[in-house]
């Protein structure tokens, strides 16, 4: 017996845009499409009824934008709600770093390929946050710019050991599992151990948040 397929929703303004990302969805045997939305009202509302495995959220919208729905979803889900996966315009977009703040697992380029953005929906659904695109990483840094708070590790990272500490550090620089498990000469179980362990202690939902508590702090 085959898995469930993924239960996708579309949020964005622009019903052409959300047609074609439907026939693209649809198209997929492990993916569909289960609602829709064209502003960050509807977006709550449909969430809450088609009960979505991921959301592929605009951030442009009118009446609620997609920072604002992002929240509400995390919010009314308490946990157990969908993986939201941003789509943005540009790649060095300050209300993306936002989103994720907010709740999301990652964002994707809207002109992104086909390929990708169906990759991206598979890896959030998973539980992994989509930060591989090296526009990620540009974009934290010009929002940890922004941001007030001094880079002191003693003080933001008090409650992990040293050994937590270091693989932070890598996780936060984009490093994958693989990385550092060489890097730190231990397995790759024991790395993902540790990261949940330091997602657990620091609060956090994902290697996407990892990422941006480390740039908002600027510890890296």
């Amino acid at each position: 017996m085959s898995p469930s397929p993924i239960r996708v929703a579309l949020v964005d303004d622009q019903p052409l845009f959300r047609s074609g990302l439907r026939m693209l969805v649809d198209s997929q045997d492990d993916l569909t499409v289960v609602g829709e939305a064209g502003d960050g009202v509807e977006a709550r509302g449909m969430a809450r009824d088609a009960k979505p495995d991921v959301v592929l959220m605009d951030i442009r919208m009118p009446n609620a934008d997609g920072i604002q729905a992002t929240q509400w979803i995390v919010d009314d889900a308490q946990g157990a709600g969908p993986r939201i996966l941003v789509l943005t315009t540009f790649d060095l977009d300050e209300n993306a770093a936002r989103a994720i703040r907010a709740g999301a697992s990652g964002f994707v380029l809207k002109d992104a390929e086909p390929e990708f953005l169906l990759a991206a929906i598979r890896t959030v659904h998973s539980g992994t946050a989509v930060i591989a695109p090296a526009a990620t990483t540009e974009l934290f840094q010009h929002f940890g710019e922004r941001m007030p708070q001094a880079g002191d590790p003693d003080e933001h990272l008090a409650e992990l050991s040293a050994r937590e500490r270091e693989i932070f550090l890598l996780a936060a620089r984009g490093l994958s599992n693989s990385e550092i498990a060489k890097s730190e000469f231990v397995s790759e179980a024991t790395v993902k151990t540790h990261i949940s362990r330091i997602l657990a202690k620091l609060g956090l939902r994902d290697r996407v948040q990892l990422v941006v508590y480390a740039f908002e702090r600027r510890l890296v």
